[in-house]
């Protein structure tokens, strides 16, 4: 085998990367529901099963989203490890059982393919759909492309099958932005695989000779108790993860950054911050300001849950104007969620930087280099005069309000 990455890289569809990294995970039950843009990820997985790549293998055919993560449900609480993907109003439609697998502290693996909902109905990006879910008690990590997302599946199985963690983890990765994107990537190796994540043995499981009960009755005497220690739980979840991409960087050689990663931050006055595919975007604008003397950096959030609070604060602190760019709204507050969260990490310290707010992307909308360069403009006059607007939209036509 050749040491120069460069030999080893492949050009595929993002679609085709998830599926590859999942069948290297081993997994024995997969069950999904296809919906666009979700759908290749799954007929690539069913090909993998139906050519014998996957020993040990079943692929549970469903007629729906509740159904698909409901099989899971009983094959993880019997000791498989299982997968699952989904988009928009798949994972919605899930909604009441994403509830179930966290509680019952099920450790099961899910792609969201990032799509909008409905209505009105689009099946292009935005991160409305998972984020909507954030609050379910599962382990969120966001890929700005194709080779992150395939590197994030094996450290989603590893971190959320730990022993002190036992939560499921969604890797979410943009619709068709990636998805449908072909990319050169470097396909995770299955003995490199297999040296980086060991075989699932879970501690407690279904079982006739020594019966236990899943999912339980719980009075108001206990519980709280479940709540805490899910908590506890996504508290444990932050040093893992730094820990899996510390293994995982020495295991194959590749270094995406943990909890967060940094562009050009280290001096930056203007601090920007976002999730997912934009990221990339972000980064080439960034270079283009630099040259003409903005000092502006980028601050990426990988994991959006467990939410890292401190790497955040710390990153943050120099700052004078922090920038959050948001693929969703939470309506009624006229803000995005990681403008909500930034804010929210930064109450109650010495840290007094304006942050605005930016929701854009909805929908699928094109999010162009002018669009950031736009941005950036306005952070610049916001860190002269100070701020005005905290949140606003980006790109509304006029002709259609």
């Amino acid at each position: 085998m050749t040491d120069n990455p460069m030999e080893k890289m492949s050009v595929v569809e993002g679609s085709y990367a998830t599926a590859h990294a999942v069948k290297v995970c081993r997994p024995n039950v997969i069950s999904a529901y296809p919906i666009t843009p979700q759908t290749h990820i799954v007929e690539d997985l069913s090909q993998f099963i139906a050519d014998g790549e996957i020993d040990n293998c079943e692929f549970i055919t469903i007629e729906s989203e509740f159904s698909a993560l409901s099989a899971l449900v009983g094959a993880s609480a019997a000791g498989a490890r299982t997968y699952s993907s989904t988009s928009s109003q798949g994972l919605e439609l899930m909604h009441e059982v994403v509830f179930n697998v966290s509680g019952m502290r099920l450790p099961t693996v899910m792609t969201v393919v990032n799509r909008a909902v409905s209505a009105p109905i689009s099946i292009w990006n935005d991160h409305q759909d998972s984020i909507s879910e954030r609050d379910t008690g599962w382990i969120q990590l966001y890929a700005e492309n194709s080779q992150e997302i395939s590197d994030l599946t094996p450290l989603a199985y590893k971190v959320a099958e730990d022993k002190d963690v036992m939560l499921p983890a969604m890797v979410c990765m943009d619709g068709f932005i990636l998805s449908h994107v072909f990319e050169p990537v470097v396909l995770l190796e299955q003995d490199l695989t297999d040296e980086y994540l060991p075989p699932y043995r879970p501690e407690h499981i279904l079982d006739t000779k020594n019966p236990k009960t899943f999912g339980s009755f719980a009075d108001p005497s206990v519980y709280t108790e479940f709540r805490y220690m899910q908590q506890k739980g996504m508290d444990i979840a932050l040093k893992k993860i730094e820990k899996a991409v510390d293994e995982f960087t020495r295991i194959f050689g590749r270094d995406h950054g943990g909890l967060i990663d940094t562009y050009r931050a280290d001096d930056a006055e203007i601090l920007l911050m976002a999730m997912g595919s934009v990221v990339g975007t972000i980064k080439d604008v960034i270079d283009e300001a630099r040259i003409d003397g903005i000092k502006v950096g980028l601050l990426k959030i990988r994991s959006f849950r467990p939410f890292p609070v401190e790497a955040v604060r710390k990153t943050l602190a120099d700052a004078a104007v922090i920038v959050v760019l948001d693929k969703n709204i939470s309506l009624g507050l006229n803000e995005g969620s990681l403008c909500t969260e930034v804010k929210s990490c930064l109450y109650n310290t010495d840290i007094n930087t304006p942050v605005m707010g930016f929701m854009l992307g909805h929908g699928g909308r094109d999010i162009s280099k002018g669009t950031i360069h736009m941005i950036i403009d306005k952070s610049q006059k916001v860190a002269r005069s100070g701020i005005k607007v905290e949140n606003e939209f980006v790109d509304v036509r006029g002709d259609l309000i």
